[in-house]
Protein backbone atom coordinates (compact mmCIF):
# COMPACT_ATOMS: atom_id res chain seq x y z
CA UNK A 1 0.00 0.00 0.00
CA UNK A 2 3.06 2.37 0.45
CA UNK A 3 4.11 1.54 -3.18
CA UNK A 4 0.62 2.44 -4.58
CA UNK A 5 0.49 5.68 -2.45
CA UNK A 6 3.96 6.83 -3.39
CA UNK A 7 3.00 5.59 -6.87
CA UNK A 8 0.08 7.44 -7.37
CA UNK A 9 0.98 10.50 -5.63
CA UNK A 10 4.40 10.71 -8.04
CA UNK A 11 1.92 10.14 -11.34
CA UNK A 12 0.25 13.88 -10.75
CA UNK A 13 4.23 15.43 -11.40
CA UNK A 14 4.09 13.81 -14.91
CA UNK A 15 0.50 14.14 -16.10
CA UNK A 16 0.61 17.87 -18.16
CA UNK A 17 -2.88 17.85 -17.71
CA UNK A 18 -3.02 17.30 -13.83
CA UNK A 19 -5.07 20.91 -13.25
CA UNK A 20 -7.24 20.23 -16.13
CA UNK A 21 -10.77 20.74 -14.69
CA UNK A 22 -13.06 19.84 -17.55
CA UNK A 23 -15.33 16.43 -17.23
CA UNK A 24 -12.80 15.21 -20.28
CA UNK A 25 -9.93 15.48 -18.55
CA UNK A 26 -11.06 13.59 -15.34
CA UNK A 27 -12.53 11.08 -17.26
CA UNK A 28 -9.07 10.39 -18.89
CA UNK A 29 -7.28 10.46 -15.66
CA UNK A 30 -9.87 8.06 -14.01
CA UNK A 31 -9.44 5.91 -17.01
CA UNK A 32 -5.43 6.13 -16.29
CA UNK A 33 -5.49 5.52 -12.48
CA UNK A 34 -8.11 2.11 -12.74
CA UNK A 35 -6.01 1.02 -15.79
CA UNK A 36 -2.62 1.73 -13.94
CA UNK A 37 -3.05 0.33 -10.61
CA UNK A 38 -2.46 -3.56 -11.46
CA UNK A 39 0.56 -2.23 -13.35
CA UNK A 40 2.34 -0.59 -10.36
CA UNK A 41 1.35 -3.22 -8.03
CA UNK A 42 2.64 -6.23 -10.20
CA UNK A 43 5.75 -3.91 -10.86
CA UNK A 44 6.42 -4.13 -7.74
CA UNK A 45 5.74 -7.38 -6.40
CA UNK A 46 8.21 -8.44 -9.49
CA UNK A 47 10.80 -5.90 -8.36
CA UNK A 48 11.02 -6.72 -4.69
CA UNK A 49 11.29 -10.50 -5.90
CA UNK A 50 14.16 -9.78 -7.92
CA UNK A 51 12.24 -10.58 -11.72
CA UNK A 52 11.85 -8.50 -14.69
CA UNK A 53 8.37 -7.07 -14.53
CA UNK A 54 6.07 -8.02 -17.12
CA UNK A 55 4.17 -5.88 -19.67
CA UNK A 56 0.38 -5.44 -19.81
CA UNK A 57 -1.27 -7.67 -22.11
CA UNK A 58 -3.86 -5.31 -24.21
CA UNK A 59 -5.82 -8.04 -24.81
CA UNK A 60 -6.54 -9.68 -21.53
CA UNK A 61 -9.40 -7.98 -19.08
CA UNK A 62 -8.23 -6.34 -15.83
CA UNK A 63 -7.87 -9.22 -13.44
CA UNK A 64 -6.52 -11.87 -16.08
CA UNK A 65 -3.90 -8.85 -16.79
CA UNK A 66 -3.36 -8.70 -13.42
CA UNK A 67 -2.71 -12.49 -12.66
CA UNK A 68 -0.31 -12.87 -15.44
CA UNK A 69 2.19 -9.43 -14.47
CA UNK A 70 2.16 -10.55 -11.01
CA UNK A 71 3.47 -14.06 -11.60
CA UNK A 72 4.75 -13.69 -15.46
CA UNK A 73 2.65 -16.62 -16.46
CA UNK A 74 -1.22 -16.68 -17.79
CA UNK A 75 -3.69 -17.66 -15.34
CA UNK A 76 -6.02 -20.12 -16.63
CA UNK A 77 -9.69 -18.45 -17.40
CA UNK A 78 -12.00 -19.52 -14.08
CA UNK A 79 -9.00 -18.35 -11.95
CA UNK A 80 -9.46 -15.29 -13.54
CA UNK A 81 -12.90 -15.31 -13.80
CA UNK A 82 -13.09 -15.80 -10.51
CA UNK A 83 -10.80 -13.09 -9.63
CA UNK A 84 -12.75 -10.86 -11.97
CA UNK A 85 -16.20 -11.06 -10.38
CA UNK A 86 -14.21 -10.73 -6.68
CA UNK A 87 -13.24 -7.16 -7.93
CA UNK A 88 -16.86 -6.30 -9.65
CA UNK A 89 -18.24 -7.44 -6.01
CA UNK A 90 -15.80 -4.48 -3.94
CA UNK A 91 -15.68 -1.64 -6.83
CA UNK A 92 -17.91 0.55 -5.18
CA UNK A 93 -20.09 0.71 -1.79
CA UNK A 94 -21.47 3.95 -1.12
CA UNK A 95 -19.51 6.58 1.11
CA UNK A 96 -17.06 4.53 2.70
CA UNK A 97 -14.14 6.03 4.66
CA UNK A 98 -12.05 6.23 1.83
CA UNK A 99 -14.30 6.89 -0.68
CA UNK A 100 -15.14 9.86 1.59
CA UNK A 101 -11.87 10.92 2.07
CA UNK A 102 -11.31 11.35 -1.97
CA UNK A 103 -14.11 13.48 -2.15
CA UNK A 104 -13.13 15.65 0.75
CA UNK A 105 -10.04 16.07 -0.91
CA UNK A 106 -11.88 16.79 -4.49
CA UNK A 107 -14.31 19.52 -2.78
CA UNK A 108 -11.50 21.49 -2.21
CA UNK A 109 -10.27 21.37 -5.68
CA UNK A 110 -7.41 19.68 -5.40
CA UNK A 111 -6.25 16.91 -8.29
CA UNK A 112 -7.69 13.67 -8.85
CA UNK A 113 -4.08 12.05 -7.75
CA UNK A 114 -4.31 14.00 -4.81
CA UNK A 115 -7.90 12.96 -4.21
CA UNK A 116 -7.16 8.98 -5.20
CA UNK A 117 -3.94 8.89 -2.61
CA UNK A 118 -6.10 10.00 0.26
CA UNK A 119 -8.08 6.88 -0.48
CA UNK A 120 -5.31 4.82 -0.51
CA UNK A 121 -4.13 6.32 2.87
CA UNK A 122 -7.21 5.78 4.06
CA UNK A 123 -7.95 2.14 2.98
CA UNK A 124 -4.48 1.70 3.95
CA UNK A 125 -5.83 1.29 7.52
CA UNK A 126 -6.71 -2.15 9.32
CA UNK A 127 -10.20 -1.07 10.03
CA UNK A 128 -10.97 -0.37 6.52
CA UNK A 129 -9.27 -2.46 3.41
CA UNK A 130 -6.66 -3.83 5.32
CA UNK A 131 -9.29 -6.03 7.55
CA UNK A 132 -8.84 -8.95 5.20
CA UNK A 133 -5.09 -9.32 5.74
CA UNK A 134 -6.18 -9.69 9.35
CA UNK A 135 -8.58 -12.25 8.88
CA UNK A 136 -6.26 -14.49 7.16
CA UNK A 137 -3.71 -14.09 9.72
CA UNK A 138 -6.55 -15.09 12.09
CA UNK A 139 -7.26 -18.32 9.93
CA UNK A 140 -3.51 -19.03 10.05
CA UNK A 141 -3.38 -18.61 13.51
CA UNK A 142 -6.30 -21.24 13.98
CA UNK A 143 -4.83 -23.65 11.48
CA UNK A 144 -7.44 -26.12 11.59
CA UNK A 145 -11.11 -25.99 11.17
CA UNK A 146 -11.54 -28.45 14.27
CA UNK A 147 -9.96 -25.42 16.60
CA UNK A 148 -12.27 -22.46 15.16
CA UNK A 149 -14.86 -22.50 18.23
CA UNK A 150 -11.94 -22.74 20.97
CA UNK A 151 -10.04 -19.81 18.93
CA UNK A 152 -12.97 -16.95 18.43
CA UNK A 153 -14.19 -18.34 22.38
CA UNK A 154 -10.71 -16.84 23.32
CA UNK A 155 -11.00 -13.71 21.18
CA UNK A 156 -14.17 -12.84 22.73
CA UNK A 157 -13.36 -13.69 26.28
CA UNK A 158 -10.10 -11.55 26.06
CA UNK A 159 -12.20 -8.87 24.45
CA UNK A 160 -10.49 -9.04 21.61
CA UNK A 161 -11.72 -7.65 17.99
CA UNK A 162 -12.19 -10.29 15.35
CA UNK A 163 -11.60 -9.12 11.75
CA UNK A 164 -14.43 -9.75 9.56
CA UNK A 165 -17.29 -9.32 11.34
CA UNK A 166 -19.62 -6.02 11.96
CA UNK A 167 -20.26 -3.35 9.80
CA UNK A 168 -20.86 0.51 10.32
CA UNK A 169 -23.84 0.42 7.78
CA UNK A 170 -25.23 -3.04 7.79
CA UNK A 171 -27.19 -4.70 10.63
CA UNK A 172 -27.99 -7.60 8.35
CA UNK A 173 -26.05 -10.15 6.63
CA UNK A 174 -24.06 -8.22 3.91
CA UNK A 175 -24.79 -9.44 0.84
CA UNK A 176 -21.15 -8.84 -0.74
CA UNK A 177 -20.45 -11.81 2.13
CA UNK A 178 -23.15 -14.02 0.55
CA UNK A 179 -21.62 -13.72 -3.31
CA UNK A 180 -18.26 -13.65 -1.89
CA UNK A 181 -18.50 -16.66 0.37
CA UNK A 182 -20.00 -19.00 -3.18
CA UNK A 183 -16.74 -17.44 -4.82
CA UNK A 184 -14.58 -18.90 -1.94
CA UNK A 185 -16.17 -22.28 -2.35
CA UNK A 186 -15.70 -22.24 -6.04
CA UNK A 187 -11.78 -21.34 -6.11
CA UNK A 188 -11.24 -23.87 -2.94
CA UNK A 189 -12.79 -26.33 -5.29
CA UNK A 190 -11.16 -25.54 -7.50
CA UNK A 191 -7.36 -25.87 -6.26
CA UNK A 192 -8.55 -28.68 -4.83
CA UNK A 193 -9.00 -27.82 -1.43
CA UNK A 194 -11.91 -26.05 0.28
CA UNK A 195 -10.04 -25.41 4.05
CA UNK A 196 -10.26 -21.86 4.09
CA UNK A 197 -13.66 -21.30 3.43
CA UNK A 198 -14.62 -24.11 6.00
CA UNK A 199 -12.54 -22.65 8.70
CA UNK A 200 -13.90 -19.01 7.80
CA UNK A 201 -17.51 -20.72 8.31
CA UNK A 202 -16.40 -21.97 11.52
CA UNK A 203 -15.46 -19.44 12.45
CA UNK A 204 -18.19 -17.14 11.48
CA UNK A 205 -20.80 -19.88 13.27
CA UNK A 206 -18.80 -19.24 16.19
CA UNK A 207 -18.98 -15.52 16.34
CA UNK A 208 -22.92 -15.53 15.33
CA UNK A 209 -23.38 -17.97 18.65
CA UNK A 210 -21.26 -15.84 20.69
CA UNK A 211 -21.84 -12.03 19.82
CA UNK A 212 -24.62 -12.44 16.97
CA UNK A 213 -22.30 -10.54 14.80
CA UNK A 214 -22.54 -10.85 10.97
CA UNK A 215 -20.27 -10.95 8.62
CA UNK A 216 -18.68 -8.90 6.35
CA UNK A 217 -16.87 -8.62 2.56
CA UNK A 218 -13.57 -8.72 4.29
CA UNK A 219 -13.96 -12.45 5.98
CA UNK A 220 -14.88 -14.29 2.50
CA UNK A 221 -12.74 -11.97 0.03
CA UNK A 222 -9.64 -13.42 2.35
CA UNK A 223 -9.89 -16.65 1.38
CA UNK A 224 -10.68 -15.76 -2.36
CA UNK A 225 -7.34 -13.93 -2.82
CA UNK A 226 -5.39 -16.59 -0.23
CA UNK A 227 -6.35 -19.60 -2.10
CA UNK A 228 -5.84 -17.87 -5.87
CA UNK A 229 -2.11 -17.84 -4.41
CA UNK A 230 -2.09 -13.30 -3.94
CA UNK A 231 0.69 -13.07 -1.02
CA UNK A 232 -1.32 -11.66 2.19
CA UNK A 233 0.44 -8.30 2.12
CA UNK A 234 -1.02 -7.27 -1.43
CA UNK A 235 -4.83 -8.16 -0.22
CA UNK A 236 -5.69 -4.32 0.43
CA UNK A 237 -4.10 -3.61 -2.87
CA UNK A 238 -6.00 -5.54 -4.92
CA UNK A 239 -8.79 -4.07 -3.14
CA UNK A 240 -7.58 -0.98 -4.29
CA UNK A 241 -7.44 -2.45 -7.90
CA UNK A 242 -11.17 -2.66 -7.88
CA UNK A 243 -12.38 0.02 -5.70
CA UNK A 244 -10.17 3.40 -7.70
CA UNK A 245 -12.77 2.88 -10.31
CA UNK A 246 -15.68 4.16 -7.60
CA UNK A 247 -13.13 6.00 -5.66
CA UNK A 248 -12.83 8.09 -9.51
CA UNK A 249 -16.87 8.25 -10.00
CA UNK A 250 -17.53 9.45 -6.78
CA UNK A 251 -14.04 11.83 -7.70
CA UNK A 252 -16.16 13.13 -11.01
CA UNK A 253 -19.45 13.71 -9.38
CA UNK A 254 -17.95 16.20 -6.97
CA UNK A 255 -15.88 17.91 -9.16
CA UNK A 256 -19.03 18.10 -11.46
CA UNK A 257 -21.34 19.91 -9.01
CA UNK A 258 -18.99 21.08 -5.96
CA UNK A 259 -19.02 22.57 -2.29
CA UNK A 260 -16.28 22.33 -0.10
CA UNK A 261 -16.70 19.78 2.52
CA UNK A 262 -16.79 21.40 5.92
CA UNK A 263 -17.88 19.37 9.01
CA UNK A 264 -18.20 21.65 12.33
CA UNK A 265 -17.47 19.80 15.34
CA UNK A 266 -18.65 20.27 18.81
CA UNK A 267 -15.92 21.38 21.81
CA UNK A 268 -16.57 19.53 24.54
CA UNK A 269 -13.25 20.85 26.94
CA UNK A 270 -12.81 22.35 29.95
CA UNK A 271 -14.26 26.01 30.24
CA UNK A 272 -13.11 29.12 32.10
CA UNK A 273 -9.62 27.57 32.23
CA UNK A 274 -6.75 30.36 33.12
CA UNK A 275 -4.10 31.80 30.54
CA UNK A 276 -0.98 31.28 32.23
CA UNK A 277 1.80 33.73 30.02
CA UNK A 278 4.84 31.47 27.96
CA UNK A 279 7.05 32.88 30.34
CA UNK A 280 5.56 31.80 33.48
CA UNK A 281 4.95 28.42 31.67
CA UNK A 282 7.30 25.17 33.21
CA UNK A 283 10.45 25.49 31.10
CA UNK A 284 11.73 21.88 30.56
CA UNK A 285 9.38 21.23 28.28
CA UNK A 286 11.38 20.75 24.75
CA UNK A 287 9.22 21.62 21.54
Amino acid sequence: MDALRTAVSALGLFDPDVHATSHESHVEKALRLTAIFPTILAAYHRLSENLEPVDPDPDLDTAANFLYMFNGERADAQAARILYVALIRLADHGMNASTFSSIVTSATLSDMYAAITSAIGTLKGPLHGGANEGVIHNLLDIGDVAAGDEWVEKKIASHEKIMGFGHAVYRAYDPRATELKKIALEVGSKAGSTKWVEMTERMEQAVWRLKQLYPNVDLYSASVYYTLGIPTQYFTPVFAISRVAGWTAHCMEQYADNKLIRPRANYVGGRGIAYVPIAERRQDITV
